[in-house]
Protein backbone atom coordinates (compact mmCIF):
# COMPACT_ATOMS: atom_id res chain seq x y z
CA UNK A 1 0.00 0.00 0.00
CA UNK A 2 1.07 3.57 -0.65
CA UNK A 3 -0.41 6.79 0.72
CA UNK A 4 0.57 10.20 -0.63
CA UNK A 5 0.15 12.77 2.14
CA UNK A 6 -0.51 15.67 -0.24
CA UNK A 7 -1.20 16.21 -3.90
CA UNK A 8 -2.61 19.24 -5.68
CA UNK A 9 -3.73 20.17 -9.15
CA UNK A 10 -6.67 19.30 -11.37
CA UNK A 11 -8.18 15.86 -10.79
CA UNK A 12 -10.33 13.94 -13.21
CA UNK A 13 -11.02 10.28 -13.96
CA UNK A 14 -7.65 9.87 -15.67
CA UNK A 15 -5.95 11.13 -12.51
CA UNK A 16 -7.39 8.29 -10.46
CA UNK A 17 -6.68 5.73 -13.15
CA UNK A 18 -3.03 6.82 -13.16
CA UNK A 19 -2.84 6.85 -9.37
CA UNK A 20 -4.24 3.32 -9.27
CA UNK A 21 -1.71 2.19 -11.89
CA UNK A 22 1.03 3.79 -9.81
CA UNK A 23 0.08 1.73 -6.78
CA UNK A 24 -1.21 4.70 -4.79
CA UNK A 25 -4.10 3.63 -2.55
CA UNK A 26 -4.74 6.87 -0.65
CA UNK A 27 -4.09 10.52 -1.37
CA UNK A 28 -4.84 13.78 0.43
CA UNK A 29 -6.31 16.00 -2.27
CA UNK A 30 -6.21 19.79 -2.18
CA UNK A 31 -9.76 21.14 -2.30
CA UNK A 32 -8.65 24.76 -2.07
CA UNK A 33 -5.98 27.32 -1.25
CA UNK A 34 -7.56 30.77 -0.89
CA UNK A 35 -11.28 30.15 -1.05
CA UNK A 36 -13.73 31.23 1.64
CA UNK A 37 -16.59 29.16 3.03
CA UNK A 38 -18.99 29.33 0.08
CA UNK A 39 -16.35 28.56 -2.55
CA UNK A 40 -15.04 25.77 -0.34
CA UNK A 41 -18.51 24.27 -0.21
CA UNK A 42 -18.64 24.47 -4.01
CA UNK A 43 -15.35 22.60 -4.14
CA UNK A 44 -16.68 19.84 -1.88
CA UNK A 45 -19.71 19.53 -4.14
CA UNK A 46 -17.49 19.19 -7.20
CA UNK A 47 -15.45 16.51 -5.45
CA UNK A 48 -18.61 14.61 -4.63
CA UNK A 49 -19.63 14.72 -8.26
CA UNK A 50 -16.20 13.50 -9.35
CA UNK A 51 -15.97 10.59 -6.92
CA UNK A 52 -19.58 9.49 -7.41
CA UNK A 53 -19.13 9.58 -11.16
CA UNK A 54 -16.02 7.41 -10.96
CA UNK A 55 -16.77 5.14 -8.04
CA UNK A 56 -15.27 2.17 -9.86
CA UNK A 57 -11.77 3.63 -9.39
CA UNK A 58 -12.16 6.15 -6.55
CA UNK A 59 -13.74 6.46 -3.12
CA UNK A 60 -13.83 8.95 -0.26
CA UNK A 61 -11.87 8.13 2.88
CA UNK A 62 -12.96 9.58 6.20
CA UNK A 63 -11.21 7.05 8.43
CA UNK A 64 -8.07 4.89 8.11
CA UNK A 65 -10.34 1.89 7.64
CA UNK A 66 -11.85 3.56 4.57
CA UNK A 67 -8.39 3.75 3.00
CA UNK A 68 -7.72 0.08 3.68
CA UNK A 69 -11.13 -0.86 2.29
CA UNK A 70 -10.58 1.17 -0.88
CA UNK A 71 -7.23 -0.54 -1.42
CA UNK A 72 -8.83 -3.96 -1.01
CA UNK A 73 -11.46 -2.99 -3.59
CA UNK A 74 -8.85 -1.77 -6.06
CA UNK A 75 -9.79 1.90 -5.67
CA UNK A 76 -7.91 5.09 -4.77
CA UNK A 77 -9.08 6.72 -1.56
CA UNK A 78 -9.43 10.52 -1.69
CA UNK A 79 -8.87 12.26 1.65
CA UNK A 80 -10.30 15.78 1.62
CA UNK A 81 -7.90 18.57 2.58
CA UNK A 82 -7.38 22.32 2.28
CA UNK A 83 -4.07 24.15 2.16
CA UNK A 84 -5.39 27.15 4.09
CA UNK A 85 -7.83 27.94 6.88
CA UNK A 86 -9.76 30.47 4.78
CA UNK A 87 -12.66 28.03 4.54
CA UNK A 88 -13.49 28.81 8.18
CA UNK A 89 -13.73 32.57 7.50
CA UNK A 90 -12.94 33.40 11.11
CA UNK A 91 -15.98 31.47 12.37
CA UNK A 92 -15.05 28.91 14.99
CA UNK A 93 -18.23 26.84 14.49
CA UNK A 94 -17.37 26.19 10.85
CA UNK A 95 -14.54 23.87 11.92
CA UNK A 96 -17.05 21.31 13.19
CA UNK A 97 -19.34 21.80 10.19
CA UNK A 98 -16.60 21.21 7.61
CA UNK A 99 -15.48 18.18 9.61
CA UNK A 100 -19.01 16.80 9.35
CA UNK A 101 -18.82 17.29 5.56
CA UNK A 102 -15.75 15.06 5.45
CA UNK A 103 -12.80 17.47 5.59
CA UNK A 104 -9.92 15.69 7.30
CA UNK A 105 -6.78 17.82 6.76
CA UNK A 106 -6.42 21.62 6.99
CA UNK A 107 -3.24 23.66 6.77
CA UNK A 108 -3.17 26.62 9.14
CA UNK A 109 -1.94 29.08 6.50
CA UNK A 110 -0.73 29.06 2.92
CA UNK A 111 2.31 31.27 2.18
CA UNK A 112 0.79 34.44 3.69
CA UNK A 113 0.29 35.18 7.36
CA UNK A 114 -3.36 35.02 8.41
CA UNK A 115 -5.40 35.36 11.59
CA UNK A 116 -4.23 31.94 12.80
CA UNK A 117 -0.47 31.91 12.37
CA UNK A 118 2.64 33.13 10.58
CA UNK A 119 3.72 31.70 7.25
CA UNK A 120 7.04 30.31 6.12
CA UNK A 121 7.66 33.31 3.83
CA UNK A 122 7.24 36.14 6.37
CA UNK A 123 10.40 37.96 7.41
CA UNK A 124 9.31 37.48 11.02
CA UNK A 125 7.12 34.60 12.12
CA UNK A 126 4.69 36.03 14.68
CA UNK A 127 3.80 32.61 16.03
CA UNK A 128 0.42 31.06 16.69
CA UNK A 129 -2.33 33.62 17.29
CA UNK A 130 -4.99 33.31 19.98
CA UNK A 131 -7.57 32.43 17.35
CA UNK A 132 -5.16 29.86 15.96
CA UNK A 133 -5.09 28.12 19.33
CA UNK A 134 -8.88 28.04 19.40
CA UNK A 135 -9.03 26.59 15.89
CA UNK A 136 -6.48 23.93 16.81
CA UNK A 137 -8.62 22.91 19.80
CA UNK A 138 -11.66 22.63 17.51
CA UNK A 139 -9.73 20.65 14.93
CA UNK A 140 -8.54 18.27 17.63
CA UNK A 141 -12.06 17.73 18.90
CA UNK A 142 -13.69 17.22 15.52
CA UNK A 143 -11.14 15.04 13.76
CA UNK A 144 -9.26 17.36 11.41
CA UNK A 145 -5.51 16.81 11.11
CA UNK A 146 -3.47 19.99 11.57
CA UNK A 147 -1.04 20.62 8.70
CA UNK A 148 1.86 23.07 9.04
CA UNK A 149 3.62 22.60 5.69
CA UNK A 150 3.54 26.27 4.61
CA UNK A 151 3.57 27.55 8.19
CA UNK A 152 6.55 29.30 9.77
CA UNK A 153 8.81 27.35 12.11
CA UNK A 154 7.84 29.30 15.24
CA UNK A 155 4.14 28.93 14.45
CA UNK A 156 4.68 25.23 13.75
CA UNK A 157 6.39 24.68 17.09
CA UNK A 158 3.59 26.63 18.79
CA UNK A 159 1.02 24.44 17.03
CA UNK A 160 2.78 21.25 18.13
CA UNK A 161 2.72 22.50 21.71
CA UNK A 162 -0.90 23.70 21.55
CA UNK A 163 -2.33 20.58 19.93
CA UNK A 164 -3.64 17.75 22.06
CA UNK A 165 -2.95 15.40 19.16
CA UNK A 166 0.07 14.96 16.88
CA UNK A 167 0.22 17.21 13.83
CA UNK A 168 1.59 16.82 10.31
CA UNK A 169 3.86 18.58 7.90
CA UNK A 170 2.25 16.86 4.95
CA UNK A 171 4.59 18.10 2.21
CA UNK A 172 8.02 19.55 2.96
CA UNK A 173 11.61 18.48 3.51
CA UNK A 174 14.34 19.03 6.06
CA UNK A 175 15.94 22.48 5.74
CA UNK A 176 19.25 21.00 6.90
CA UNK A 177 19.24 18.80 3.78
CA UNK A 178 18.05 21.47 1.34
CA UNK A 179 17.83 25.06 2.62
CA UNK A 180 14.54 26.68 1.64
CA UNK A 181 11.99 28.77 3.52
CA UNK A 182 9.36 26.11 2.87
CA UNK A 183 11.43 23.38 4.50
CA UNK A 184 11.52 22.62 8.21
CA UNK A 185 14.28 23.01 10.76
CA UNK A 186 15.69 20.07 12.66
CA UNK A 187 14.06 21.58 15.75
CA UNK A 188 10.65 21.11 14.15
CA UNK A 189 11.50 17.57 13.03
CA UNK A 190 12.66 16.69 16.55
CA UNK A 191 9.41 18.09 17.95
CA UNK A 192 7.40 15.95 15.51
CA UNK A 193 9.37 12.90 16.62
CA UNK A 194 8.73 13.64 20.30
CA UNK A 195 4.97 14.10 19.82
CA UNK A 196 4.14 11.45 17.23
CA UNK A 197 3.80 13.86 14.32
CA UNK A 198 4.72 13.04 10.73
CA UNK A 199 6.52 14.83 7.90
CA UNK A 200 5.71 13.82 4.34
CA UNK A 201 8.85 14.14 2.23
CA UNK A 202 8.17 16.11 -0.95
CA UNK A 203 9.33 15.48 -4.49
CA UNK A 204 8.69 19.01 -5.74
CA UNK A 205 12.05 20.19 -7.13
CA UNK A 206 11.72 23.70 -5.71
CA UNK A 207 12.05 22.38 -2.15
CA UNK A 208 13.91 19.16 -2.93
CA UNK A 209 16.81 20.49 -4.97
CA UNK A 210 18.50 19.11 -8.05
CA UNK A 211 20.41 16.30 -6.34
CA UNK A 212 17.48 14.78 -4.46
CA UNK A 213 15.29 15.27 -7.54
CA UNK A 214 17.65 13.00 -9.48
CA UNK A 215 17.39 9.20 -9.69
CA UNK A 216 14.95 7.57 -7.29
CA UNK A 217 17.75 6.29 -5.07
CA UNK A 218 18.87 9.86 -4.41
CA UNK A 219 15.38 10.91 -3.34
CA UNK A 220 15.25 7.84 -1.12
CA UNK A 221 18.62 8.89 0.29
CA UNK A 222 16.93 12.14 1.34
CA UNK A 223 14.26 10.11 3.11
CA UNK A 224 16.95 8.08 4.87
CA UNK A 225 18.67 11.25 6.08
CA UNK A 226 15.31 12.63 7.21
CA UNK A 227 14.73 9.46 9.22
CA UNK A 228 18.08 10.04 10.91
CA UNK A 229 16.69 13.39 12.12
CA UNK A 230 13.02 12.65 12.81
CA UNK A 231 12.98 8.90 13.40
CA UNK A 232 11.41 6.06 11.44
CA UNK A 233 7.95 6.60 12.95
CA UNK A 234 7.69 10.24 11.85
CA UNK A 235 8.66 10.13 8.15
CA UNK A 236 6.31 9.40 5.26
CA UNK A 237 5.62 10.54 1.69
CA UNK A 238 3.88 13.77 0.71
CA UNK A 239 5.00 14.42 -2.83
CA UNK A 240 3.41 17.88 -3.25
CA UNK A 241 2.82 16.50 -6.69
CA UNK A 242 0.58 17.93 -9.36
CA UNK A 243 0.13 15.18 -11.91
CA UNK A 244 -0.73 17.63 -14.69
CA UNK A 245 1.62 20.54 -15.42
CA UNK A 246 0.02 21.20 -18.79
CA UNK A 247 -3.01 23.06 -17.47
CA UNK A 248 -2.66 26.74 -18.41
CA UNK A 249 -4.02 27.90 -15.06
CA UNK A 250 -1.68 25.80 -12.90
CA UNK A 251 -0.36 28.99 -11.28
CA UNK A 252 -3.70 29.74 -9.63
CA UNK A 253 -2.53 28.07 -6.45
CA UNK A 254 0.27 30.61 -6.02
CA UNK A 255 -1.66 33.71 -7.06
CA UNK A 256 -3.61 34.44 -3.90
CA UNK A 257 -6.16 36.98 -2.85
CA UNK A 258 -3.31 38.97 -1.35
CA UNK A 259 -0.76 38.72 -4.16
CA UNK A 260 -0.79 39.38 -7.91
CA UNK A 261 2.54 37.77 -8.74
CA UNK A 262 3.49 34.12 -8.82
CA UNK A 263 5.92 33.31 -6.02
CA UNK A 264 7.76 30.00 -6.08
CA UNK A 265 9.97 30.91 -3.16
CA UNK A 266 13.22 30.59 -5.11
CA UNK A 267 14.49 32.35 -8.21
CA UNK A 268 15.69 29.11 -9.76
CA UNK A 269 12.34 27.35 -9.52
CA UNK A 270 10.48 28.86 -12.45
CA UNK A 271 9.80 32.10 -14.20
CA UNK A 272 6.50 33.85 -13.47
CA UNK A 273 3.77 32.60 -15.74
CA UNK A 274 5.61 29.40 -16.61
CA UNK A 275 4.96 25.91 -15.32
CA UNK A 276 7.48 24.82 -12.67
CA UNK A 277 10.14 22.31 -13.69
CA UNK A 278 8.97 18.71 -13.51
CA UNK A 279 9.56 16.63 -10.43
CA UNK A 280 11.41 13.35 -10.72
CA UNK A 281 7.99 11.79 -11.42
CA UNK A 282 8.13 11.77 -15.21
CA UNK A 283 5.01 9.64 -15.00
CA UNK A 284 2.99 8.63 -11.97
CA UNK A 285 3.94 5.04 -12.69
CA UNK A 286 7.43 5.95 -11.49
CA UNK A 287 6.01 5.88 -7.96
CA UNK A 288 5.96 2.10 -8.21
CA UNK A 289 9.73 2.05 -7.79
CA UNK A 290 9.71 3.96 -4.49
CA UNK A 291 9.61 0.84 -2.27
CA UNK A 292 12.50 -0.74 -4.15
CA UNK A 293 14.42 2.54 -3.93
CA UNK A 294 13.89 2.60 -0.17
CA UNK A 295 15.19 -0.95 0.09
CA UNK A 296 18.26 -0.03 -1.93
CA UNK A 297 19.25 2.65 0.59
CA UNK A 298 18.99 0.19 3.47
CA UNK A 299 15.44 0.18 4.81
CA UNK A 300 13.89 -3.08 6.01
CA UNK A 301 10.49 -4.26 4.80
CA UNK A 302 8.90 -3.09 8.06
CA UNK A 303 10.49 0.34 7.68
CA UNK A 304 9.39 0.59 4.03
CA UNK A 305 5.84 -0.13 5.12
CA UNK A 306 5.97 2.63 7.73
CA UNK A 307 7.23 5.19 5.23
CA UNK A 308 4.91 4.25 2.37
CA UNK A 309 1.70 4.06 4.40
CA UNK A 310 2.01 2.89 8.01
CA UNK A 311 2.95 6.21 9.57
CA UNK A 312 0.09 8.03 7.82
CA UNK A 313 -2.42 5.36 8.85
CA UNK A 314 -1.24 5.56 12.45
CA UNK A 315 -1.49 9.38 12.46
CA UNK A 316 -4.91 9.34 10.80
CA UNK A 317 -6.07 6.85 13.42
CA UNK A 318 -4.97 9.22 16.18
CA UNK A 319 -6.51 12.34 14.65
CA UNK A 320 -9.47 11.46 12.38
CA UNK A 321 -12.93 10.71 13.83
CA UNK A 322 -13.50 7.09 14.78
CA UNK A 323 -16.51 6.94 12.47
CA UNK A 324 -17.54 8.69 9.28
CA UNK A 325 -21.08 9.08 10.57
Amino acid sequence: MMIDGLQCGHFDRESFVKLKAAGVHGVVVTCGFWEGALESLDSLGQWRDLIRGNDDVAAFAYTPEDITRAAEEGKVAAILGYQNANLFEGRIRLVEMFAELGVRVVQLTYNNQNELAGSCYEDEDSGLARFGRQVITEMNHHGILIDCSHVGDKSTLDAIEASEKPIAVTHANAASLFPHKRNKSDKVLHALKETGGVIGCAAYRNITGDYYSGPIEQWCEMIARTVEIAGIDSVAIGTDRSHNFTKPDYDWMRMGRWTREVDYGAASAARPGKAPPPDWFHTLEDMQIIPNGLRKVGFSEEEVDKITHGNWLRLYGETFPKSNK
